[in-house]
């Protein structure tokens, strides 16, 4: 699988610059609304230090690492929901993303036109949410309008649902977004069908300058948190323009240039870990002399769904899988050795894949 992150924000708050930064690309960045029409899509390779230290164990003809494929959507504007600026197609562009990267804008630049006029974290955040929750009120509306007619039929199920949608009616009419009411596990299967922008995940990006990266905190990341209350979502400062300045350089020159600003790993690398650890994601390796590479799945995977990542074959015929750890592997050096130290465990269906396993499968179709 491969996640993708959807990067929104007001009008020139930094979302092309940080999207240049992550995927290297050739964004626009222009001093404008609306410079980004269609959504620039860039895949980036998630770092990730085991996969190097089994290329250089196995020396493969070929290694292929995780990916995260982020979505510059163009900038929103109060009034997107009824279909103000680009409004309604961006909002669609929102629909189609697995979790949601929000930039907000906490640093001043007189050169950088803001939209309100001047820096305000709470009030960017406000308009976004208040934007995709009347989006999510309008769906949960139509929805009930189906549901009430269906319900009067007596279908148990329905009113069910629609008892489920009068209650998101009310939270998002308050001003509550989708993830932050409290639903159980039958419930949430429900609620995915209906495909609500605020149920999305979220992580806030402080887009700060270069002195409030050295410094670590600005007085906009405390008024963003505190515009977050009550909201279990993590805030990342990243300086959008420095993070460009660091994806130019060749990799042997970026920790110098980290270590200049007292940075122990660049802003992009604790969001591409963040956007990991926000969708419960772990990794798991295959590794041969044609290729060593790295899968994405749900922590939690069962092996048979784990194999089914690599193709559904794997997953229809599957009988078992070999499993080394990743320390067996460094101690012994290879797969050979791991065999006749005992280091390979034959796993059933019931085996929960663990983030770092280097597996193997063996199916019948």
């Amino acid at each position: 699988m491969t996640l993708k992150c959807g990067i929104i924000g007001l009008p020139n708050v930094g979302k092309s610059t940080l999207f240049n930064a992550l995927s290297n690309g050739c964004v626009e960045a222009a001093n404008f609304p609306f410079c980004t029409i269609a959504p620039n899509i860039g895949s980036v390779t998630v770092p990730d230090e085991r996969i190097q230290l089994l290329k250089s164990l196995v020396n493969p003809q070929k290694v292929i690492p995780a990916v995260i494929e982020f979505v510059d959507i163009a900038g929103l504007v109060k009034g997107a929901s009824k279909g103000e600026g680009l409004g309604n197609k961006f909002l669609a562009n929102i629909r189609e993303v697995d979790a949601i990267v929000h930039v907000v804008r906490c640093f001043e630049d007189d050169k950088i036109v803001h939209v309100a006029g001047g820096v305000d974290p709470a009030f960017d955040k406000e308009v976004i949410d208040n934007e995709l929750q009347l989006k999510d009120l309008e769906t949960v509306r139509k929805r009930m309008l189906k549901a009430e007619k269906i319900a009067k039929s007596g279908d148990k199920e329905v009113k069910q649902e629609l008892n489920l949608l009068e209650m998101f009616e009310r939270h998002l009419a308050q001003g509550d977004n989708a993830r932050n009411i409290a639903i159980d596990a039958s419930q949430a299967c429900v609620v995915k069908m209906w495909q609500l922008l605020t149920a999305k995940p979220v992580i806030y990006v402080a887009n700060l300058n270069e002195h409030a990266i050295k410094k670590g905190t600005n007085i906009y990341v405390e008024q963003l948190k505190k515009a977050m209350q009550g909201e279990e979502a993590e805030i990342i400062g990243i300086c959008a323009s420095l993070e460009a300045q660091i994806a130019e350089l060749a990799p042997q020159d970026r920790g110098l240039f980290l270590e200049e600003y007292g940075l122990a790993a660049s802003g992009l690398d604790k969001l591409i870990e963040a956007s990991y650890k926000l969708l419960n994601l772990i990794t798991y390796f295959t590794a041969g002399e044609k290729e060593v590479k790295a899968w994405t799945i749900q922590h939690g995977t069962k092996a048979p769904q784990a194999a089914g990542v690599i193709h559904s074959d794997f997953e229809k015929g599957f009988i078992k899988a070999e499993v080394i750890k990743l320390a067996d592997y460094q101690h012994y050096k290879t797969e050979l050795a791991c065999r006749e130290a005992g280091k390979v465990a034959i796993e059933g269906k019931d085996y929960v894949v663990e983030d770092g396993d280097i597996m193997h499968f063996r199916f019948n179709v």
